[in-house]
């Protein structure tokens, strides 16, 4: 039963809302992350005096849950009663929080109080410290309430990527990364800054020639130092014409020296974007590490999610690929698409076994703000979004069945069933790009519209500076988006 004063909708649009009352703007983030997570169904709101400003009809109403912060005390008051703890700072506050709502609704959350992209950091910050691994695992149990599957999952991925990263010098060295932001069309869950390349058909050419400015300023700033890994992602990057991908990497030879080069990877993703011709560029260039991403086998749902090539497509352009000689192919499915059941998850696996590729990434439908795929919920409901242990553990299965491990993982906003996203590969198709943006071990800078250029200094402090999203914006401010960079890179 509701408590009196508490348990009262707010609608927006006939919608219900989740409203929390803080006393003072702070753990804001921490806050929305967790309720969402225990109610994935309804929007939330956490308005504190400074934001109710602007939300003053909201704040008038009666809250779901009100959140007194003290110096080194917190009182929570809501439908299951009220609770009062001391605390220590923001970790002890999430883990007050989170044993507030898993005692009224009974759930626990896979990760536990764990609401960052980067769960993994823990066991390998812990591992650097030289801690044990049964101390590892408790600490995640216990002080986070991590489910013992996901702990072991993660302490196991945490050894295998510090493995993988020790030959690197991150002083000396960075990673590259190029966005492309065109695509044949946008998905209905996507977010990613991408635009429709049949509008931008006649700009290409000047969007390369904004991107070179890039390439050459970072050649010239990071002179003496060398590139460990190249990701050219997007967006889609083969919307590019043949000629201009021939153009793209002739500037990369011409302006570094990528003789040392560890893993040169490029997202081939769309089945409607690749031909034998694009990929003859791609394998004459050097490229070692593609992705033939269909996120689902299921041709209903690629029509349903706005990919507009079926399965047939995917497997020929698969079968192009190996034909090119590329020896380390990855795949992408997403679990928890609009409609789709543990059994389309599991003929989805079959598929992918078919053509065995090298590495699959398994993705965890994620609801973002920015995507079509809100109005999408508005008009079917999150219901349809079904992601459980068991789609999990079917997707986990293929990939051991095709000989790959576990080597990074991350997690986003709003996931469905508040899981993760885990990258799978065969012994030597690891993808190491992949863990330096999830561990933030090394420099990587970023070229291209809506990319986020990331600096690791020595004492693992880390700056950023971004570029802007919009296609136009970035080739006619491209000067500033340098200058950015050049404050943010020079010594």
């Amino acid at each position: 039963m509701y408590r009196p004063g508490f348990g009262r909708y707010y609608t927006l649009k006939g919608k219900k809302m989740y409203i929390v009352k803080i006393n003072k703007a702070k753990y804001e983030y921490d806050i929305h992350s967790l309720v969402k997570a225990f109610y994935p169904e309804e929007d939330v709101k956490v308005l504190s005096p400074e934001s109710a400003v602007k939300d003053r009809k909201v704040w008038e109403t009666a809250p779901r849950l009100e959140i007194f912060l003290e110096e080194d005390h917190v009182i929570i008051k809501g439908e299951a009663g009220e609770k009062s703890a001391d605390t220590g700072g923001k970790d002890d506050f999430k883990t007050v929080l989170y044993q507030y709502f898993s005692g009224m609704t009974g759930k626990k959350l896979p990760w536990g109080n764990l609401i960052g992209i980067r769960p993994t950091k823990i066991a390998m910050t812990m591992l650097e410290e030289g801690r044990q691994e049964e101390e590892i695992l408790d600490f995640l149990r216990r002080k986070h309430f991590v489910s013992e599957e996901k702990a072991v999952l993660g302490l196991d991925i945490a050894k295998r990527e510090r493995e993988l990263l020790a030959p690197l010098d991150y002083d000396n060295g960075y990673s590259l990364y190029i966005g492309i932001p065109f695509c044949p069309t946008t998905c209905l869950y996507c977010s990613f800054t991408s635009f429709p390349i049949v509008s931008w058909k006649k700009r290409v050419g000047e969007y390369l020639t904004a991107l070179e400015k890039e390439i050459d300023f970072t050649a010239e700033i990071y002179r003496d130092k060398k590139i460990d890994t190249i990701y050219i992602g997007g967006g889609t990057p083969t919307t590019l014409e043949p000629e201009e991908l021939e153009r793209l990497f002739e500037k990369l030879e011409g302006a570094f020296d990528l003789t040392g080069l560890k893993e040169f990877t490029m997202e081939a993703g769309r089945a409607d974007s690749m031909t034998a011709e694009k990929l003859a560029v791609l394998k004459a260039h050097h490229v070692t590490r593609i992705s033939v991403n269909p996120q689902t086998m299921n041709d209903e749902t690629l029509k349903l999610i706005g990919r507009r090539h079926t399965v047939a497509q995917v497997r020929e352009a698969f079968h192009l690929a190996r034909q090119a000689g590329f020896s380390n192919i990855n795949m992408d499915m997403i679990l928890g698409l609009p409609g789709e059941t543990k059994e389309d998850v599991a003929a989805t696996i079959e598929a992918i076994k078919e053509l065995s590729p090298d590495s699959l990434t398994v993705h965890s439908l994620a609801v973002k703000r920015a995507s079509r795929l809100r109005e999408w919920i508005e008009e079917n409901g999150i219901s349809m979004l079904m992601n459980t242990e068991e789609t999990m553990r079917i997707a986990a299965d293929g990939a051991k069945a095709l000989s790959m491990k576990p080597y990074y993982l991350y997690r986003q906003k709003n996931m469905a069933g508040n899981f993760e996203n885990v990258g799978y590969a065969r012994e030597g198709c690891y993808g190491i790009y992949n863990i330096l943006i999830m561990e933030e071990k090394q420099t990587i800078v970023a070229l291209g519209a809506g990319t986020i250029t990331k600096r690791v200094y020595g004492d693992g402090r880390i700056e950023r500076c971004d570029n802007v999203k919009d296609v136009a914006l970035y080739m006619e401010k491209i000067d500033e988006m340098i200058e950015r960079k050049r404050r943010l890179l020079g010594e």
